[in-house]
């Protein structure tokens, strides 16, 4: 990451802020999913579709190839940050779940979504899933040096490259059916809308694609033919996402034609400070000086948008999301706190101004004294504006894994060379 800092920048973050995430990765997240996550009852090996947040599961619910793969790249890329194979059964055994239960053999990719026993529950290909399995698989390659599972990433890229591409318009759609024809049933999740483009798949499109730029040298340092070729669908997909997803107002559009004609004024802050970040992270990676210099400005301000609109700087934290013209939705979900935590860092990083730090050190101030649950462990699914815990909102399951309170862990002692 090529930061640009300044004197404003002077050791903001003590070493003692380094040490709570530490302890909080390898005391406190990492360790709940291990002991709660796994079903490994013969015939049923996978990770539950739902945790309460008294810590039990249910183990009949559906089990989706998100939750899977978010755990497969957590624990994959925490074996490759510490060099420390500890962390490796939790990712094999997401890995075998992946290959056994998920995979598609007849028609390549993955299903959404599968019952215990490993029928298949949503067996269309949405692509939001297919581009979290590429980045679980990428990772877990590298961590391994599996090539099997590199191959199965590479698979996905190039399916995702001749079926969900638009090279018309630009971007990638939301679904295909089982075969990877063509399906009027787009629709992510009941939060969503049923259309064909959305901010949401492409941004972890773009996501994956970077992993798998950074990670194929690991497996196949040779491979620098499809290397390119997945660099520039990288380098499209994030001027896609600066001159299509972006509005004017510097938030990020959710819901789109095949043309990205804009759908609904929602604005999502916690898309918009993940994506911050991950259109930096992306230019980083390619090292396409020219691509840097055409976005910074832009990801900053995306960044001090979110800090503006959508951070509660009296309280410390990220709020979630607003409907045009005054519908706020105050609820301080986990995810929006973790992403608000990578996407402040990064611009502090980026310009070594103080208000991105303090943001990131309130944040982490709520998230230890509101979010954490310190008597069950891992992090409250949604917390009220004044700190209660939502009880209605599981702790575990098809969404929420050890995926983004845990890669911001990852990501800041991996930037700061703590560990």
């Amino acid at each position: 990451m090529n930061a640009t800092t300044n004197s404003t920048s002077e050791a903001p973050f003590s070493p003692d802020f380094y040490q709570s995430i530490k302890n909080e990765l390898f005391n406190d997240i990492l360790p709940y999913w291990e002991a709660h996550a796994r079903d490994t009852r013969s015939g049923k090996e996978g990770f539950f579709g739902a945790i309460d947040n008294e810590n039990s599961p249910n183990s009949e619910k559906e089990r989706s190839i998100v939750m899977t793969s978010r755990f497969l790249w957590t624990y994959s890329a925490v074996a490759r940050l510490t060099h420390d194979a500890r962390y490796l059964p939790m990712a094999d055994f997401a890995y075998q779940t992946i290959t056994q239960k998920y995979w598609d053999r007849e028609n390549g990719g993955v299903y959404w979504s599968v019952l215990p026993d490993g029928t298949p529950k949503v067996s269309k290909k949405q692509i939001y899933g297919e581009a979290f399995c590429c980045y679980g698989l990428s990772e877990y390659a590298a961590a391994t040096k599996n090539e099997e599972a590199m191959n199965l990433a590479l698979d996905l890229f190039n399916l995702l490259e001749t079926h969900a591409r638009d090279l018309e318009a630009g971007g990638y759609v939301e679904a295909r059916a089982r075969d990877w024809s063509q399906t009027n049933d787009m629709i992510l999740s009941p939060k969503d809308m049923n259309c064909p483009k959305s901010m949401n798949t492409n941004l972890h499109v773009m996501e994956a694609y970077t992993n798998l730029y950074r990670t194929l040298p690991v497996v196949f340092p040779d491979a620098k033919a499809i290397r390119a070729e997945v660099g520039d669908s990288l380098a499209d997909l994030v001027r896609i996402t600066v001159d299509k997803i972006l509005q004017p107002n510097a938030h990020l559009g959710m819901f789109f034609d095949m043309n990205w004609n804009l759908l609904a004024e929602e604005i999502s802050y916690g898309h918009d400070i993940e994506a911050s970040w991950l259109l930096w992270e992306a230019a980083c990676e390619l090292e396409d000086e020219e691509l840097k210099s055409e976005i910074r400005d832009t990801v900053i301000r995306v960044a001090q948008v979110a800090l503006d609109e959508g951070f509660d700087h009296e309280n410390g934290c990220m709020e979630n999301f607003l409907l045009p013209p005054n519908r706020r939705d105050r609820t301080r979900v986990w995810w929006n706190q973790a992403e608000s935590i990578n996407g402040f860092y990064n611009a502090w990083e980026m310009t070594g101004e103080n208000k991105y730090s303090q943001a990131v050190l309130q944040n982490w101030d709520w998230i230890q004294n509101h979010q954490i649950d310190r008597e069950h462990g891992e992090w409250w699914n949604a917390v009220a504006p004044d700190g209660t815990p939502l009880q209605n909102e599981d702790k575990g399951g098809n969404w929420k894994t050890s995926y983004h309170n845990g890669r911001t862990c990852i990501e800041l002692l991996r930037r700061s060379k703590t560990l």
